[in-house]
Parts: C-alpha cells; sequence; structure tokens
C-alpha cells in the first residue's frame, strides 16, 4: 500500500512504450497470450535492482573465515564431501555471486581440489544478462579492495569497464529463478537471501522461506537481510546470530 506511487511512475513507462490507453488496458494486454513478449518489459521496469559488491561486509567476513573452518571440519571428520555449493537468491547484476566465489578463492589454498559451486539466479533477464556478462563500471574501483581487483578483473587504465576474470567466472553459474517457485537443485551448504523479501507480502514470503528451507543440505546456513521482516518465520532454523540461521 505504501508502494503505489513508486509502482504506478514504473508501470507507467511501459504503458507509453508499449503506446496502450492505460493501465487497465496494460493489464489486458499482459494477460493475453500477446503480451507475453512485454512480460519481460514489465518485470524488467518494476523490479529493484539495488545492490554491490560485498555488501553487508560481516556477511561475507564469516563467509571468508567460520563458514570455511566448518566446512573443513566437517570433511575431516566424514560428514562432508570436499564441495562447497551456495546459492545467492536473488543476485540482481551479479554483483553479490562473485563476491561469494572471491571469498571462496581466496581460501583455495584451504580448500585444495574441493569443488566450488556458486549459482546466482534472478527473475530479471536484463540483471541476468549483465550478471554473465561480467562487466562492472568504476564501482569496482570502490566496493572491491584493491587486490582483490588486480587477482579478479581485467581493467584497461583509463577505461570505466571492469570485467571479471575467466578464473572466477568459471566458479559462477547464472539462471533465471522466480523465488515462488520450487527450486529443483538440492543440497546447497549456504544460501544468501538479503534485501529482496522487503518487496514480498507476508504470504508470498512465507512460500519463498519454504522453497529455500528445502533447498538447504541438512546443516546448511541460510544468510538474511536485516530488513527482510522474516525473523518470525524461521522457527524450523536454528538461529545463530542476527542473519544466521541454520538447518537442523
Amino acid at each position: 500500500e505504501n508502494k503505489v506511487m513508486l509502482l504506478s511512475n514504473r508501470i507507467r513507462r511501459r504503458v507509453k512504450a508499449t503506446g496502450v490507453a492505460d493501465f487497465q488496458a496494460y493489464l489486458k494486454m499482459l494477460r493475453a497470450s500477446a503480451g507475453r513478449d512485454e512480460l519481460e518489459g514489465f518485470l524488467n521496469a518494476v523490479t529493484t535492482n539495488e545492490t554491490s559488491f560485498f555488501r553487508t561486509e560481516k556477511h561475507f567476513d564469516w563467509l571468508r573465515t567460520e563458514f570455511i573452518d566448518e566446512m573443513r571440519e566437517r570433511v575431516r571428520n566424514g560428514r562432508h564431501s570436499q564441495n562447497i555449493r551456495i546459492w545467492s537468491a536473488a543476485c540482481s547484476s551479479g554483483e553479490e555471486p562473485y563476491s561469494i566465489a572471491m571469498c571462496l578463492a581466496e581460501n583455495r589454498s584451504r580448500l585444495p581440489d574441493w569443488k566450488i559451486e556458486v549459482h546466482g539466479s534472478d527473475i530479471s533477464e536484463d540483471s541476468l544478462r549483465k550478471a554473465r556478462t561480467g562487466v562492472y563500471g568504476s564501482k569496482v574501483a570502490t566496493e572491491v579492495p584493491e587486490k582483490l581487483q588486480t587477482r579478479y578483473f581485467d581493467h584497461k587504465a583509463g577505461s570505466d569497464d571492469w570485467k571479471v576474470k575467466a578464473s572466477l567466472k568459471e566458479l559462477v553459474t547464472i539462471s533465471r529463478h522466480n523465488l515462488m517457485e520450487a527450486n529443483r537443485q538440492r543440497d546447497y551448504d549456504c544460501i544468501f537471501i538479503r534485501n529482496v523479501l522487503i518487496y514480498f507480502d507476508r504470504e508470498s514470503k512465507k512460500v519463498v522461506i519454504d522453497n529455500l528451507v528445502r533447498s538447504l543440505a541438512v546443516g546448511g546456513y541460510l544468510v538474511v537481510g536485516p530488513s527482510e521482516g522474516i525473523f518470525d518465520m524461521l522457527s524450523m532454523l536454528q538461529k545463530r546470530s542476527t542473519f544466521l540461521y541454520q538447518k537442523p
């Protein structure tokens, strides 16, 4: 209810772009089979894609230290194979999954011969195209530590383009996924779901959480944003900190 103005302004751009008479005519077009091609334009218009590299640093501090320590301990005790699978749900243009991949790549000496998989997903094809391309602007220079810039990005002096190197890109797969639908992939050791469920109503949040928990491996972790409004919906998980929940 408090975002009606924001939503109407975004949809109005598509009403004008398609040349239909008004909102009602636009809705009718979207519901018709002939309007399927416009659905992507609609999704791109109404989706918020605010993101950055290493957003909320303490989440990544945990990932590169305590999480990896625990995974190595599980392997030593024969409770886990030498692989790590992490899902960045609602990854937008890819900054989050590439940040996760950098944390893991920096620990390669502690994870010799381990298989590392980082899966990023989003509903917006525009965002996914950018994530797959892996080319970012000058934000890399301010958001990514200097030593990581050199190791994981190609950059020509004087250019605003920073391109993710193939060595990092090969750790990340990007695909389209609607959080309201179950993910066919399972047994993730960690799922990041941050700064997206604030846009969902309560019943939709419950559906998404159920889908995410089913995709977690036993002992897997859910990393949540500070403003998701879901903390009273996570009773099936064990709270480890303000942002961290584990599947028992």
